[in-house]
């Protein structure tokens, strides 16, 4: 039986490509990646049975005028672009490839907090430039105080690699009820403040719902030691961007690395770069090639699995209550 299957893309890595085809799966690809119209004009004509979500958005309106639609799986961990209460009114699980991606988030966690602790970007600037700008005042992170907000598999890979630094490592995540470390050394604190108020570097890997969005703004950068660093990989909007903007201007904040801005693309006259201290990189944490390999073989696993009655794990389903109504 073959499947119908829209990737919101122009593109999918071989990895899921060739898992779609081995079932002689019919693949749309979006010609425009960005292109919401193009999407709900596809999904309202074409017999769509799963979608593989990548950045653009899957709105109501596009799973509301699909009946054909069984499954949604993301091409990644965050599904902020997909209207999930759309496709539970419907029944439709929504999946996810946790993991997938972490790795090249993590290590690019670390190559911000690196960039922005020694003012790699600005001087990196000054050399092409023609200006032998030799800075002195960068942040040794030895002995530094890491603060995780956010404490899944990304979280707990930058944990261990800054232990290896020597640097103290404490997180805070709902999750985590018991406030049991799954990672030996890591102190689970209790609350936001008192991880903030206790940090040298923070580092976001939260997702973006309703209880995280501009989580952290003025309040919470004035808690944090003066000369602090922030770090985000993870979602633009959890951050309060023109609260961010005046810390990195009165010095609150030493510096921060940001890959997730609250409007991407970052708008033209962005006032987030032209600030010296902020290192900035366009949303690739998880764009290395590896990363996108795993997450499209997982993401072609998932929605595969569950169009031929395999069982998918669970703790993969965002809204699992659909898999088995009460």
């Amino acid at each position: 039986m073959s499947f119908t299957v829209l990737v919101t893309a122009a593109t999918l890595s071989k990895s899921g490509a060739d898992l779609l085809a081995q079932v002689g799966a019919r693949v749309i690809y979006l010609s425009a990646s960005e292109s919401v119209e193009e999407l709900e004009r596809l999904m309202g004509t074409e017999p769509v049975e799963a979608v593989i979500s990548r950045t653009v958005r899957l709105t109501a309106k596009a799973i509301e005028t699909c009946p054909t639609l069984k499954v949604i799986s993301k091409h990644g961990v965050g599904v902020s672009n997909i209207d999930v209460e759309a496709a539970t009114r419907r029944g439709i699980p929504v999946y996810v490839t946790p993991g997938a991606n972490a790795q090249s988030v993590a290590e690019l966690t670390l190559g911000l907090m690196f960039a922005a602790a020694r003012r790699i970007g600005w001087m990196d600037k000054e050399l092409h430039e023609g200006r032998w700008s030799r800075a002195q005042d960068g942040i040794e992170l030895q002995g530094k105080t890491l603060g995780l907000i956010g404490f899944g598999q990304v979280g707990r890979r930058v944990a261990a690699f800054c232990q290896v630094l020597g640097m103290h490592v404490v997180a805070y995540d709902p999750a985590l009820i018991d406030g049991v470390s799954p990672l030996p050394g890591v102190r689970i604190l209790s609350s936001l403040n008192e991880l903030l108020s206790s940090s040298h570097v923070v580092s976001l890997h939260a997702p973006l719902n309703k209880y995280t969005c501009n989580m952290l703004g003025a309040a919470q950068f004035a808690a944090m030691p003066r000369g602090a660093i922030l770090v985000n990989t993870a979602r633009g909007e959890v951050v309060d961007e023109s609260a961010l903007i005046a810390a990195l201007k009165s010095g609150q904040l030493y510096a921060a690395g940001l890959d997730t801005m609250a409007v991407e693309p970052l708008p033209l006259g962005s006032e987030l770069a032209t600030l010296p201290n902020v290192v900035l990189t366009p949303h690739v944490g998880g764009s290395t090639p590896a990363a996108l390999s795993g997450m499209a073989s997982g993401a072609a696993r998932n929605v595969l699995n569950f169009l031929q009655g395999t069982p998918v794990e669970v703790s993969a389903c965002v809204n699992p209550h659909v898999l088995s109504p009460t």
